[in-house]
């Protein structure tokens, strides 16, 4: 019956209910009622089921126009000569002495890379015959309680530590938002088989951090402030703290979550103590040492670490410094939901969403263990694989700090497991981590921290030696190191070159370029396959606190002199061609689903 047709007949029933004094027989309303409900519930069309509520509008829509950087990108327009050199807490003056500033240039085209191909292959034959899979991978994105008395403020605007403070940090929930946004725009045009998160969801493993990461994605109302409810610009919709509704990613689209270092260590790098723990969940400012230089760690003490005051428009810093500049211990309002989460409290709460699959990958067994590898097939009429593997460092396994790359036995036995698997079965394998690789990595500064861990029970060299086993091995994508990077790890053997595979890795959301990746793999006419990896801007509507977020993003970017690759926009698009085995080329030559269509 059509939904007008259960309309009249409700009309109708209501007609009869009535007697002739006028009144309602109450049960023939009951009566009535119910049968309606029962067939509206017929009457409306296949996936929009009764029980499920409309789609809310966002509070902050993006930019109708949503486009790739094959359209256009974003370039930062460099600080005027003139200008004084500005501290990054210096928001208020960003503007006037035009830090943070930047507009559109021309789109980026895909870079061709042959570099796991023969020599004698230069692919000008070899046309786009069908495609087989569309995904997309955000990383990096951490989302930080700014007014936590145990993020590292401190560190970031004294010592020039980015991932201590960015300006950025006020505005981390928004730029999700606008991100997930931008998905769902996208997804209209070229529909996703799903999406994966490649960890540092939040910044320190809080509660509330991984709540709002969730929430967002589920579309719920986002609170992004903790302790005091703050309103640092009276009324609505007009400051970083204010409540807000977000879009939601759409809900056709599965999405996978990967464990990043941020995720379950203190600021990516420590397992903390009580005492830490403590902090987190308290009123009192963190005070801590250096723990990049003292054998101490984060059992050092000598300075308040301070937090963001939430009642500011612009996000002042306070209570942080020397311990000796204080007569005592800066507090801010506490909030019980800044607790530390472990690996296997993080792992559970991916159950408590709204959006699909449940758990978001992860399973409870491995939530009781706190294993949280797993793998899925995207598409059951597809035979491709991906095999999501955490090569974060243990609880148990750290070396003065956990940003290191590192699997125990069990994972390394787990993954030659998936990857034997596959093979055997004809398919074709993803691997998807947070830590990269096989990459050649600064050893000083920063990039000190990133390298992998020494005591891991498997090496890098080892671990890539491995990989290099399995030709069925196409691609494995990371973050960690915020930059949009592709490594052509060629097959060992030159003889055998599909042995090789690709390693791309995603700029983080938070700092710039903040950008997300697509990748659409492609069946070739001569049986090769091309990945095209594309970065993408948020369409950040002006005015937006999205907005706001890149030109605070881009003046941290300038003020600490961030180095990043491929600028001035920070952006990379390429299509990677592969080499399949005679036997996997005859497998897919019928798959996937033809272009143009």
């Amino acid at each position: 019956m059509a939904g007008n047709q259960a309309f009249n007949f409700t009309l109708r029933g209501i007609k009869m209910a009535k007697a002739k004094d006028g009144n309602y027989s109450w049960l023939w309303l009951a009566l009535v009622f119910v049968g309606a409900a029962i067939i509206f519930s017929i009457a409306l069309p296949a996936g929009h089921a009764a029980q499920e509520e409309p789609a809310q509008q966002a509070s902050y829509p993006i930019d109708s126009n949503a486009v790739t950087t094959l359209d256009r990108v974003v370039l930062p327009v460099p600080v005027p000569s003139t200008s004084p050199k500005l501290p990054p807490e210096a928001i208020s003056n960003f503007s006037q002495y035009g830090y943070g500033k930047w507009e559109y240039g021309r789109g980026l085209g895909f870079e061709k890379r042959l570099d796991l191909m023969p020599s004698a292959y230069n692919g000008t034959s070899a046309t786009g015959a069908a495609r087989l899979l569309n995904f997309f991978t955000m990383t990096d994105i951490h989302l930080t309680d700014k007014e936590s008395p145990a993020e590292a403020v401190y560190y970031g605007y004294k010592w020039g530590v980015i991932s201590g403070y960015s300006p950025a940090m006020l505005y981390t929930t928004h730029m999700l938002d606008a991100a997930i946004q931008t998905v769902n725009s996208l997804h209209k045009e070229n529909p996703f088989d799903f999406g994966i998160s490649l960890g540092d969801d939040i910044n320190s493993a809080q509660y509330n951090e991984l709540r709002w990461f969730i929430d967002v994605l589920d579309g719920k109302n986002i609170i992004p402030d903790s302790g005091a409810r703050d309103d640092p610009v009276p009324g609505p919709l007009n400051d970083y703290q204010d409540e807000y509704r977000a879009a939601g990613l759409d809900k056709s689209i599965p999405w996978y979550q990967a464990l990043g270092n941020h995720d379950h260590f203190w600021m990516g790098m420590f397992t903390p103590d009580s005492y830490v723990k403590d902090a987190m969940a308290g009123n009192a400012s963190l005070d801590i040492g250096n723990i990049f230089t003292s054998p101490l760690g984060i059992k050092s003490r000598g300075f308040y670490m301070g937090a963001i005051d939430g009642r500011t428009p612009y996000g002042d810093i306070v209570g942080a410094g020397p311990v000796g500049n204080f007569p005592s211990a800066p507090v801010v309002p506490s909030d019980p939901d800044r607790r530390f989460l472990s690996k296997n409290e993080w792992m559970a709460e991916f159950f408590n969403t709204t959006s699909k699959p449940a758990g978001h990958g992860f399973t409870q067994a491995g939530v009781a263990d706190g294993f949280a590898c797993y793998s899925f097939e995207p598409n059951s009429s597809l035979p491709v694989k991906v095999i999501v593997l955490d090569d974060t460092q243990g609880e148990d396994d750290t070396d003065g700090n956990s940003g290191h790359g590192s699997i125990d036995q069990k994972r390394y036995d787990w993954l030659v497991k998936e990857l034997d698997a596959g093979q055997a079965e004809g398919k074709l394998m993803i691997i998807a981590a947070h830590i990269p690789i096989g990459i050649e990595l600064d050893s000083s500064g920063l990039g000190a921290l990133m390298t992998w861990s020494e005591y891991a029970a498997v090496s890098d060299t080892a671990l890539l030696a491995k990989l290099h086993t399995y030709p069925n091995l196409i691609l494995l994508v990371a973050g960690h190191r915020h930059f949009n990077t592709v490594t052509a790890l060629k097959s060992p053997d030159a003889s055998r070159p599909e042995l090789g595979f690709w390693e791309v890795e995603t700029a983080s959301l938070r700092e710039f370029p903040q950008q997300f990746r697509t990748f659409e793999i492609v069946r070739n006419s001569d049986n090769t396959i091309s990945i095209f990896a594309t970065d993408i801007d948020p369409a950040a509507k002006e005015g937006s606190p999205a907005a706001l977020s890149r030109s605070y993003a881009i003046a941290a970017h300038q003020i600490f002199n961030d180095s990043k690759t491929n600028m001035p926009s920070g952006a990379y698009n390429v299509e990677l061609v592969k080499q399949l085995t005679p036997e996997m080329q005859a497998k897919i030559k019928n798959y996937g689903t033809p272009l143009g269509k």
